[in-house]
């Protein structure tokens, strides 16, 4: 027997019983980027992997460890986007959607890590992200940030997350007390972990971050960087809290967050939840002033974040609202033999192109009526439709109600769409 080839390990089917709840949360994430003005952008899966190099930073752990990187046949390096801020920034550059404008843009789709697979965390793991370019100030941090609230609390979580801020100050600050935390760290080093040693060096503002309950104290006790912040951006951050504060958000200062990404800027942001064990962060976001010009653009300035999908459908189902979108059949169509079923074909043709939202199914596969109408039932239809023998001679389509015990119509084609219309109007 032929061995079965199974998925890609930390790369998962999404199966029909799961979709639901997927169709749901994009559709929620959709309407509320809309609602706030923002225009949905598509790029490539693949880039070339000098975009993640010059972006991210050739010294972290997702270019030095985790991309899927590859030769193509023209021996080009290309590498499967591990994230998608850089890659929306180079389409808007090479399109020149951010000459002397404003952009507030949106993407959603498939990212690719080369990460230990766990609940919440997998190698091929899915984004709903937002970016806003061309604007400096503290306001549109405020708004992005609401925005996810939005989010949020359209999905029914908002409830079992919270918003922790800090801002990463300036690259020129940021270095300022990274020569600090270095030679905090160095004085404490037969404390540090294996990982944390290996950061110590390249990337010390990760230590910050670290999950290893042990070195909690040590990062608790080290230099905040809030209290090395430039006037501007901590001016920028005080402003920021006041927005969200009269905005009525509830959020904490968490001065132990950072970002893998060199990147990002002044403010940072996370939702967080305690219901999702290790991989508690639902949504991230944060500033980026100096990306668009790193990438060979002129300097703007520019915000965005990022929703997991993949974690955010777990918390979804922990929470209590009903996430799903009404897919129910409204009607069932049985035939009864070949030529029944070629006018079955032209009826159903005709009824989903009359009546709107109509969802319909057309059995096919043969069998007697009295099986086709068990699957009517099964499929979860409110009608079964029956055109057989008589309905051909008469030139109507019997109607059956399979929820309520009402007596079966006969009804002409146009009768039938009007009464299928105007039913579904009322649901």
């Amino acid at each position: 027997m032929t061995e079965m080839i199974q998925a890609v390990r930390g790369m998962n089917d999404i199966l029909p019983s799961e979709t639901h709840l997927w169709l749901y949360a994009e559709h929620v994430f959709r309407r509320v980027l809309l609602a706030h003005g923002y225009q949905e952008i598509r790029f490539p899966i693949v880039e070339k992997t000098d975009l993640f190099k010059r972006s991210i930073g050739e010294i972290t752990d997702i270019v030095e460890k985790e991309m899927y990187t590859f030769l193509d046949r023209n021996e080009e390096s290309l590498t499967l986007r591990p994230e998608g801020t850089a890659c929306c920034v180079r389409a808007a550059l090479e399109h020149g959607l951010l000459h002397n404008q404003v952009q507030r843009l949106w993407y959603s789709g498939p990212f690719f890590r080369h990460e230990r697979p766990q609940k919440g965390r997998y190698r091929q793991f899915h984004q709903f992200s937002a970016e806003a370019f061309g604007l400096a100030g503290p306001d549109i941090d405020a708004e992005i940030i609401l925005l996810s609230f939005a989010v949020l609390e359209k999905l029914g979580i908002h409830s079992l997350v919270k918003l922790q801020l800090n801002s990463l100050g300036t690259p020129e600050s940021r270095n300022q007390y990274r020569k600090q935390l270095i030679q905090y760290f160095q004085s404490h080093q037969d404390k540090l972990d294996e990982e944390s040693l290996q950061r110590l060096h390249k990337n010390p503002l990760r230590i910050l971050d670290s999950k290893n309950p042990e070195m909690k104290q040590l990062i608790a006790n080290a230099p905040k960087l809030l209290e090395h912040l430039d006037t501007e951006s901590l001016e920028h951050f005080e402003k920021l809290q006041t927005y969200l504060k009269h905005a009525g958000l509830n959020f904490e200062i968490n001065p132990c967050l950072v970002r893998g990404l060199d990147y990002y800027t002044k403010t940072v942001f996370e939702w967080v939840t305690d219901k999702l064990g290790a991989q508690g962060t639902v949504c991230a976001g944060g500033r980026y002033d100096g990306l668009v010009q790193q990438l060979g653009g002129k300097p703007t300035p520019a915000i965005g974040l990022s929703f997991g999908m993949e974690r955010t459908l777990l918390l979804m189902q922990q929470g209590e609202k009903n996430h799903k979108l009404d897919y129910t059949l409204h009607a069932y169509l049985i035939t009864d033999g070949d030529q029944s079923f070629s006018a079955g074909l032209k009826i159903a043709k005709y009824l989903r192109t009359k009546v709107p939202g109509l969802k319909l199914m057309l059995h096919c596969g043969g069998g007697s009526v009295k099986n086709q109408f068990k699957k009517a039932d099964k499929s979860g239809a409110q009608y079964a439709l029956i055109v057989g023998e008589h309905e051909l001679k008469t030139r109507s389509i019997s109607l059956k109600n399979l929820r309520e015990d009402l007596p079966q119509q006969s009804l002409y084609q146009d009768e039938l769409a009007e009464y299928l219309k105007l039913k579904i109007s009322k649901k």
